[in-house]
């Protein structure tokens, strides 16, 4: 488990300043268009399974705009294939569709902060920060959060601070969240999640087992406090790992 003092210890802070990073390598502007091409197509294949045909501009636009080579292990030629791809540390980056699909969901306003678990190579997060306000995002593995941290500012994304940590427990000193992204499967929907979403707030969660099924689901927290879910469409996800999951299965 993570104590406090390390928790706190290893928190990443970005600059803040504007994300600059789309007009960055226009030689890679072809790829990101097809790619969203792609993910357009997709979306309409799919769409009795979330209930929707189409994203919104909005995604779309981060979709074509955020360099995803700059968060990939593999060479930049096959970044912008719409499949998940390794990121180091046994972890992958999620399919580009998958990506969209979870940002679409939680119907992101520009005003909103929205905390995501599981930073990875620190993709979804950069996604998430092209479309609201503020992204608080924790990672549990070290060097990918201090990988992520280091790549975001780089990048410019000054609106996404990274911490390491437990990210069953959320990030209960920056909440509530008007949104909530979980980019691994837990086993169970975790309770300190649903504690820190904002009355009227989204969460997008895969939930399942590691060699079992998925499914993706989507929460959403009633102004009363009441609490629904769906399924969303099966997926497959790494499995949430942390201390804060124990006597629940494995988790990420």
């Amino acid at each position: 488990m993570v104590s406090a003092r390390r928790f706190a210890a290893l928190e990443f802070f970005c600059a803040l300043v504007a994300p600059v990073a789309a007009a960055a390598e226009p030689e890679f502007a072809a790829q990101r268009r097809q790619m969203a091409g792609e993910i357009a197509a997709m979306a309409r294949s799919t769409a009795a399974l979330p209930g929707r045909e189409r994203f919104s501009d909005a995604v779309m636009q981060a979709m074509e705009k955020v360099p995803r080579h700059r968060f990939v292990q593999e060479s930049a030629q096959g970044a912008y294939r719409n499949r998940p791809l390794p990121i180091g540390q046994g972890q992958t980056i999620s399919q580009p569709y998958i990506v969209a699909l979870s940002t679409d969901l939680i119907n992101p306003e520009p005003q909103d902060v929205v905390l995501e678990i599981g930073t990875g190579s620190g993709y979804q997060a950069a996604v998430l920060a092209e479309v609201v306000t503020q992204v608080f995002s924790i990672e549990i593995v070290e060097p990918l959060g201090r990988e992520a941290a280091a790549r975001l500012a780089a990048l410019g994304y000054g609106n996404v601070e990274v911490r390491i940590g437990d990210g069953y427990q959320g990030w209960p000193e920056k909440a509530p969240f008007d949104a909530i992204i979980v980019t691994a499967a837990a086993p169970t929907v975790p309770e300190p999640l649903v504690q820190q979403l904002k009355p009227g707030g989204r969460m997008v969660i895969p939930v399942g087992t590691q060699h079992g099924s998925q499914e993706l689901l989507l929460v959403e927290k009633a102004a009363d406090g009441s609490v629904a879910a769906k399924v969303v469409l099966p997926v497959r996800f790494v499995p949430l790992t942390g201390a804060g999951a124990e006597g629940r299965g494995k988790s990420r």
